[in-house]
């Protein structure tokens, strides 16, 4: 992850602390400083200021004493910085590190009493150039510990969300992308099998996971994963982020062919063709980011016959029989489809399958008719399908 951060932000000089490497004249105090500096890092002034308060006590107690009873405090208005000792007030002083008597308290406030705290400031007139040497390493932690915050928050609640990257470079096949103000990576595994990205190159990707690190935040982000895809449409299509229409299944295999099956609320609405578009004009650019796969975007039906038929799109369908014991069906298609519907490797069914959790079973028609229906199955109305057919019947002499 690259954070860019100043080698050595701050300094400090006549009790007051400057933008490193510039003087007094040009009057760049403290709130300058914090201002350039949190617009930059997107950082709230008050974690800078506690940074810097922390690290001016810790130099103090580094050159000058070793306890614990100081406080360093910065003015919010000038910049202008303050070592305080703090002392309790006693009747007789037994440790005057952290005691004061009641008469030399009274000189400093005359309202105190006994077992009041009284403040005393005990700034060293070499304090400033001390403070900026030992403290300059833990200002530029502190500042990096905000920033990995800020970045932390920031992808936190864009995960499952997509982004827009530039590729920075290739270590051992994870290509490292640039994404706001850090470093994503996009391992292998999470890579299209075909796709080329090189330095350079714009990618689009989806946040898989945001991990905190000892580095900082690590955001992995993903092309092969079924959300990716489901938010590539969700973005094309209105009807979808309205609510109108809604994915009810997706099944993928990254770089070879995806199902979504999806469904309206609007009997005026039709689902799957406001996904596609007029002349393919919505799922262009998705399938345009997919590459070489393939997508099949059906009907979703409550009806697990319809559905399955619709799943095995683009196939056309003949009749469905089902089990509901075993959630098991028997798919005929007609002679010329069977190679379609079972697809490259058993891909189509294979992926019918898993969109729709049926165990499907693909006969040709002239398979089925020599294959009696098992007599726990029965056939069911499938007339409501997108691509149901009826197969020709031959036509007897006369």
């Amino acid at each position: 992850m690259n954070l860019s951060l100043p080698p050595c932000p701050l300094s400090l000089e006549g009790g007051r602390i400057y933008l490193a490497g510039r003087r007094k004249k040009q009057e760049p105090s403290l709130i300058d400083a914090l201002k350039d500096l949190c617009v930059e890092k997107e950082i709230s002034p008050d974690v800078l200021f506690d940074a810097v308060e922390s690290a001016l006590k810790f130099a103090y107690k580094k050159n000058f004493t070793k306890d614990d009873n100081v406080e360093v405090e910065i003015d919010r208005e000038d910049g202008s910085y303050h070592v305080i000792a703090l002392k309790s007030v006693v009747e007789k002083v037994e440790d005057p590190v952290i005691e004061i008597s009641l008469e030399d308290a009274k000189k400093i406030n005359p309202d105190c009493e006994i077992d009041d705290v009284v403040e005393i400031e005990v700034t060293p007139k070499n304090f400033g150039r001390i403070a900026a040497q030992a403290a300059k390493q833990f200002v530029v932690q502190k500042l990096r510990e905000a920033e990995r915050g800020v970045i932390y928050d920031e992808f936190s609640n864009r995960d499952n969300d997509l982004i827009k990257g530039r590729v920075l470079r290739v270590e051992d096949g994870n290509l490292i992308v640039e994404v706001g103000k850090t470093e994503a990576i996009l391992v292998p595994s999470e890579q299209v099998a075909g796709e080329d990205f090189q330095p350079g190159d714009s990618l689009r990707a989806y946040i898989a996971e945001v991990k905190k690190g000892g580095k900082g935040p690590q955001v992995y982000l993903s092309r092969t994963h079924p959300a990716f895809l489901r938010r590539l449409v969700e973005m094309q299509v209105p009807e979808i982020q309205e609510g109108i229409i809604e994915i009810r299944g997706l099944t993928r295999e990254a770089g070879a062919r995806s199902k979504i099956a999806v469904v309206s609320k609007d009997p005026n609405v039709d689902a799957v063709g406001s996904c596609v578009g007029q002349r393919g004009v919505r799922i262009q650019p998705v399938l345009d980011e997919l590459g070489e796969e393939k997508l099949d975007i059906v009907e979703w039906s409550a009806k697990p016959g319809v559905y399955v038929a619709n799943a095995l799109s683009p196939s056309k369908i003949i009749s469905v029989a089902v089990s509901d014991d075993d959630k098991s069906c028997r798919v005929v298609v007609p002679d010329n489809q069977l190679s379609l519907a079972i697809g490259k490797e058993g891909q189509n069914a294979r992926l019918a399958a898993k969109l729709t959790g049926w165990k499907i079973d693909i006969k040709s028609f002239k398979q089925a008719k020599d294959d009696p229906l098992p007599n726990d199955m029965h056939e069911v109305d499938i007339s409501d399908a997108m691509a149901v057919v009826k197969p020709r019947q031959k036509k007897g002499k006369r």
